[in-house]
């Protein structure tokens, strides 16, 4: 991760340092170290932590300011220090008396806190509500690889972004005051808090329009010690139907757009008409059989408003079945009324009676 294709050193960091008869004498051999993980090749040299001000101390010399630079430059740094300015490791020749060895014991670290209240589609993996404290090793503190040390990607009941909280919960009390306000936003009577226009705050879209990229760069994805990541369930993400439909509760998709026709369609509801109402196609006995009739063409969208009230949404679904700008696209908490015109209620009623009378009709006719 990064511009650069080298590590660069930083605070955190803890050198192995080995000089010839200064740490360490000619005789014994310098320490080795090997890493936890296996990935990193070994460390040789005594442990020289790099200090919060960029500089490193070792014996006989001034401090060395080390902050950006990398090992090979630092090598040659010291190889300066205890030669040119201190003549401490030169020979009469001018040549360098001892073997100066410089190698990475140790990364620094970044610890972030993760709050994941999906449940995620990892198996055996279990996300809800967890808050993770992780270390992320430099040049791997981005937001991929705090996801994957959490459980891997957002699942399918996850909001469509993931918020990066920083620079504000320097003190315990702004970072329970936020997490207070996201908890509060979430009574179904209200809408979320907004999140405050800080630069603090950074949204990573999960999707987006094509014609909306995302404006963010790579420091944004870069996480530093105190940053809190969050990914929050879209549990509220529901819509309900009621009237002509079946009374019921429907999850909306997370990858795509939801409109009048479908949610209708999902819920199990007739969208348009399937045929002219009678049928007359006879039975085993010659008994005619009669359609449902037509089905419920407008409906009534219940959308929640952020004061607490609502707003009725009339639609013309027979008008949304060939005008898409009809097709109005659903939204979390709305409820969907279907209910039947006046004309559609007429026309069923008399379909109903046409019915009864082909079946007694047909009764009496079987002498009955």
């Amino acid at each position: 991760m990064g511009s650069t294709s080298v590590y660069l050193l930083s605070a955190g960091d803890v050198l192995g340092i080995y000089i010839e008869n200064v740490l360490g004498s000619e005789e014994e051999s310098p320490p080795v170290h090997f890493p936890e993980d296996g990935d990193d090749p070994p460390a040789v040299g005594f442990p020289i932590p790099i200090r919060d001000d960029g500089t490193i101390s070792l014996p006989f010399v001034n401090d060395i300011y080390v902050e950006g630079k990398t090992l090979d430059e630092v090598d040659r740094l010291i190889e300066n220090e205890y030669t040119v300015k201190q003549n401490i490791l030169t020979l009469e020749d001018g040549q360098v008396s001892a073997k100066i060895i410089v190698t990475l014991i140790r990364k620094r670290q970044f610890r972030v806190l993760v709050v994941r209240e999906e449940a995620g589609g990892v198996e055996d993996v279990s996300k809800r509500g967890r808050g993770d404290n992780i270390d992320l090793d430099a040049y791997e503190n981005d937001v991929l690889h705090a996801l994957n040390e959490t459980g891997g990607m957002p699942g399918t009941d996850a909001k469509n972004e993931i918020v990066i909280y920083r620079g504000m919960f320097e003190s315990g009390f702004h970072r329970d005051q936020i997490l207070a306000q996201v908890a509060a936003g979430r009574d179904p009577c209200f809408c979320s808090p907004p999140i405050p226009e800080d630069p603090n705050v950074v949204r990573i879209p999960l999707r987006y329009h094509p014609s909306q990229p995302p404006r963010f760069d790579q420091e944004d994805i870069v996480l530093q010690t105190g940053d809190i990541l969050m990914i929050e369930s879209r549990d509220r993400e529901k819509y309900y139907t009621g009237g002509a439909l079946q009374g019921g509760e429907y999850l909306l998709p997370r990858d795509e757009d939801l409109d009048i026709l479908g949610a209708i369609a999902k819920a199990g509801g007739f969208v348009g008409s399937a045929g002219a109402g009678v049928s007359s196609i006879g039975s085993g006995s010659g008994s005619p059989t009669v359609a449902a009739g037509k089905p419920p063409s407008q409906a009534i969208i219940l959308r929640k408003l952020c004061n607490g009230g609502q707003m009725a949404i009339r639609v013309d679904l027979n008008r949304a079945l060939v005008d898409p700008s009809q097709r109005i696209l659903i939204q979390p908490e709305d409820t969907i009324i279907v209910q039947y015109t006046i004309i559609e209620e007429l026309y069923n009623a008399s379909l109903n009676l046409l019915q009864f009378n082909f079946l007694f009709n047909g009764f009496a006719g079987g002498g009955f």
